[in-house]
């Protein structure tokens, strides 16, 4: 362990990333029988794991405490997986496996899955980006009734899984104290909605729910939500990028607000809920324990961003707003004045390209100079071209302010570049005094000769270690 730059632990045996080598993977197994505590292996991203990984499996008898097992981007190959799958009689106190971004386990997920056994105690499946079929979707299915405990199954980026939706939903009955279930990106159509809103019926202890980037989903949710408003528990939904039409809004915006204990909604690039006449926007405001609330690229228009500013005077636990990619933004953020006075948890807020002029950064100083927002952390401005360098000084000059701040993004878009006014030395004077600020975007502000030279000997000047993207 020393000889990878890792501390000895005779509980966790953590060699992620370490390069290893087939020979590090053998000697490695060899240590095995001399740790009976072993809890935890985490081999991930460490590709010569893959085609050796049965020198380390026949040697798990060893290790009969072991609990969590990280095998994710090792180059897993089908002898690997029926290694593991021999393994499962072995490591019966086994809680945790990790295999994404294994992409040769696609069709051959059996050769594992055959070997579980009744009883097994697995609470963390996670299968990421592992190139699944929709037969071993089918497979999936068949052991859902033998790891009873099941508490996170995570099956995103595997497009072609979303043809057995309909059948592993029909089994998720058996794992009733499920958690988090992760579906972004698996090819899901109407008809998998479907089956997954009648499993919601079975799954009560549900904290979240991530069916983002399923396009084809669209149009679904008029017919596929009776059951989702029963999830009294359900603290995150993701709905990001689902092509959701102005019918599902409708039913969306009556079963969203009832979701009582909803801490973080992400509605993003769905572009039918700013010009929906629905008002899911407004009706956020019965949902007080939001912490977290996503609407990028959403087409919000004035009526529908004046519906959330004034739900999110109800929204006092807020701690991220990410409204970036709506124009209607620019010259109205003064609409979500009340709201970002009273929202004295935000730290993340997001308004890339949003048209934003230079009164609306002159709002956001005048807030912080009023002692609002101080718990601000992550604050991106960029792709607002829009703004003066008159406007750019103004804000340089209330900057320091914001004492908490550790990222600060003002990049221009990519089709354009500017040179740095005057609000430059104003930058780097307002830097001086953020302590906290680690990375400062500035792509495509084109600097003079001196304005580099000036950039480059600043952390050295001021003994800061500050990330400058430019």
């Amino acid at each position: 362990m020393q000889k990878l730059g890792k501390e000895p632990n005779s509980k966790n045996l953590d060699v992620n990333n370490c390069a290893l080598s087939a020979a590090d993977v053998t000697e490695l197994a060899s240590l095995l029988p001399f740790l009976p505590e072993l809890e935890e292996i985490s081999l991930s991203w460490n590709g010569c794991v893959g085609g050796n990984l049965k020198a380390l499996t026949v040697h798990l008898h060893h290790v009969n405490l072991l609990k969590v097992l990280r095998l994710n981007n090792c180059r897993l190959t089908a002898e690997d997986v029926t290694s593991l799958g021999e393994a499962f009689e072995i490591v019966s106190q086994l809680e945790e496996l990790d295999l994404s971004w294994n992409t040769n386990i696609g069709g051959k997920l059996s050769l594992l899955t055959k070997k579980l056994q009744k009883g097994c105690k697995l609470k963390l499946l996670k299968i990421t980006d592992c190139n699944l079929t929709a037969k071993d979707g089918e497979s999936l299915a068949e052991i859902l009734s033998v790891i009873p405990n099941l508490e996170v199954l995570d099956l995103s980026i595997n497009k072609h899984i979303g043809c057995s939706m309909k059948v592993i939903a029909q089994d998720l009955k058996n794992v009733p104290g499920l958690k988090e279930l992760n579906l972004h990106m698996c090819g899901l159509k109407q008809d998998s909605l479907q089956g997954l809103d009648t499993a919601l019926q079975h799954l009560a202890e549900l904290r979240k729910l991530d069916v983002s980037c399923n396009k084809e989903i669209g149009g679904g949710f008029k017919d596929s939500t009776a059951h989702l408003a029963s999830l009294k528990n359900l603290e995150v939904l993701d709905l990001h990028q689902c092509c959701v039409t102005e019918e599902d809004m409708t039913v969306l915006s009556q079963v969203i607000p009832l979701l009582s204990s909803l801490q973080e909604l992400n509605l993003s690039s769905n572009k039918n809920i700013g010009v929906s006449s629905d008002p899911l926007l407004g009706r956020l405001r019965f949902l007080p324990k939001l912490k977290s609330v996503a609407i990028s690229n959403c087409g919000l228009g004035e009526e529908s961003f004046s519906s959330l500013a004034e739900a999110a005077l109800h929204l006092p636990e807020l701690e991220i707003l990410d409204l970036s990619w709506n124009k209607c933004v620019g010259g109205n953020l003064k609409l979500l004045l009340g709201a970002l006075k009273l929202a004295t948890e935000i730290q993340v807020l997001r308004l890339s390209s949003c048209n934003l002029v230079a009164e609306d950064l002159a709002l956001l100083t005048l807030l912080t100079q009023d002692g609002h927002l101080a718990r601000l952390r992550k604050l991106d401005l960029s792709y607002n071209n829009n703004i003066s360098d008159e406007g750019w000084v103004i804000f340089c000059q209330g900057l320091a302010v914001f004492k908490d701040l550790s990222e600060l993004d003002v990049s221009l878009r990519p089709s354009s570049c500017r040179d740095c006014g005057t609000w430059f030395s104003e930058l780097l004077a307002a830097l001086t005094k953020l302590p906290a600020l680690a990375e400062l975007g500035m792509q495509r502000w084109v600097l003079s000769e001196s304005q580099r030279k000036r950039l480059e000997s600043f952390n050295q000047d001021n003994k800061r270690n500050i990330r400058f993207d430019c």
